[in-house]
This record gives C-alpha cells, structure tokens and sequence, in this order.
C-alpha cells in the first residue's frame, strides 16, 4: 500500500526544516508571514498556524500577535522546553516506561560527572547550589527544586547542549514521582542531609579529577533515593504500586549499566 501524502501543516513544517537545516533561518529570524507562506505552499493559512503551532510547543518558535517588528513567529530554539513537555506526556501516557527514563537518567548522569572530572570546569555556580541547600528552613519543595537546579547545573557545565536538554527533560518528566515519595518518606531531614551529603561528594570528586568515584557516587546517589522513593510509595495504592515497581526496576537495571 503506498504512503499517505503528509498533511498540509506537515509540508509547512518539512519547508521550515529544510530552510534551518539550509541556513536558510536561525535564531532571531522570523518566518515568512502566514499568508506568504501560505501561497508559496499551496496550503491553507490555517495549515501554517497549526505548523507554527506545533514549533512553539517544540521550542523552537516564539510567536507575538499584533503588528510591527516584534509580530509574528521568530526563530528562538529553546529545545529544552519542548523535549520536557515530550517527555512529560510520553511518560504519562506510558510511552516511555519510568524504569527507562530512571535508567537513561542514570547513564547521563554518571557520564556528565565522569566528563566533568577530567576537566577544569569552573564549579562555582555549583557550589554556590549546595550551599543554599544547606539552608534548614527549606520546605521539600524548595529543597527538591534546587537538587534538580544542581543536577541540571552539572549537566549545563559539562558544555554538552543535548544532554543539557535530555536532563532537564528527563527530570521534569519524573518530577511528579519524585516529590509523591518525598512527601511519604519517615524522616525528610534525614533523607535531605544524606543527599546534602552525597552532593557534596560528588562534587569533592569531580574536584580531584577522581572520575571513577565522581561515576560511581553520582550512580549510587540516584539509585539510592528512587530505592527510598520506591519503599515510601504506598503498596495499597495501586497508581502507587505501579510507579514503585517501576522504580524499583529502573533501580535494578541500573545497576547493570
């Protein structure tokens, strides 16, 4: 049976590609007004809106209404944005399995320190997140904000913008599971000293240029907490039990890495 032909705002968006990947655009141009656009395609204005549309949502347009020299759709490529959004959904939808995104997590991570700690970077900004983390008023929600500000930090510094993004993705699509068993955990003092703790070594190891302990800390680090997530998620819920066993396998699949 032979393909389908591709939608008309599918055409609008393989004109657009091709226009980037040509050079044709980039960041801080703006796209050829709708009605251009639209003619040149041989498809309806509307067409080019729901294309436009779907661009915004992937970060890489950002549109204004109205008119003069702000209007209209402008190339920005803020791919982050759009590959958290994607994760979001595929995981909620179960398209991504949450032991997957646990242990493709892992994987970035554990690279992200090891790279880090065959390099000179400059950890100030890092540090400077684990001290405001050692701040005793913080509420869980604060706390958890800046665990996933350090470990993004981490990532922003090893210079790699596609792990950058896939970090931040794969953080924001768990998030929800991650402050669920927070919230159900005996004591969050002493879970957040221990990740305060192990923070702290993972950085005194990247430090030194020990990449083969700033590996293994950073490792044992998130298995270690998606372990306790997992045993303070309530086995008598049955959402619950199911994002527990999804943990607890990502956790044993790690491992294996």
């Amino acid at each position: 049976m032979p393909e389908s032909a591709p939608r008309a705002w599918q055409v609008v968006l393989e004109r657009i590609e091709s226009d980037l990947r040509d050079g044709r655009l980039g960041p801080g141009d703006r796209l050829t007004p709708e009605r251009e656009l639209a003619a040149q395609l041989g498809v309806g204005r509307s067409s080019v809106r729901e294309a436009v549309r779907v661009l915004e949502v992937l970060g890489v347009v950002r549109t204004a209404t109205g008119s003069g020299p702000s209007a209209g759709a402008m190339i920005v490529t803020t791919p982050r944005g759009g590959l958290a959004a994607f994760l979001r959904l595929q995981v909620a939808a179960n398209g991504f399995p949450l032991s997957d995104v646990v242990r493709t997590r892992v994987v970035l991570e554990c690279d992200v320190a090891e790279r880090l700690a065959r390099s000179d970077a400059d950890l100030s900004e890092i540090v400077g997140i684990l001290d405001a983390m050692d701040a005793e008023s913080l509420a869980p929600a604060d706390f958890l904000a800046l665990d996933a500000r350090f470990h993004q930090a981490l990532a922003e510094t090893s210079g790699n913008a596609v792990v950058s993004a896939m970090m931040a993705g794969l953080r924001s699509s768990i998030e929800a599971y991650t402050q669920a068993g927070a919230a159900r955990l005996d004591s969050w003092e002493t879970t957040a000293d221990r990740l305060r703790h192990e923070h702290r070594r993972i950085v005194d190891a990247v430090s030194r240029g020990d990449a083969d302990s700033a590996r293994e800390r950073t490792r044992s680090h998130i298995t270690d907490y998606y372990t306790e997530v997992a045993q303070a998620l309530s086995p008598s819920d049955t959402a619950d039990d199911a994002v527990g066993d999804a943990v607890r396998a990502a956790v044993r699949a790690s491992t294996t890495t």
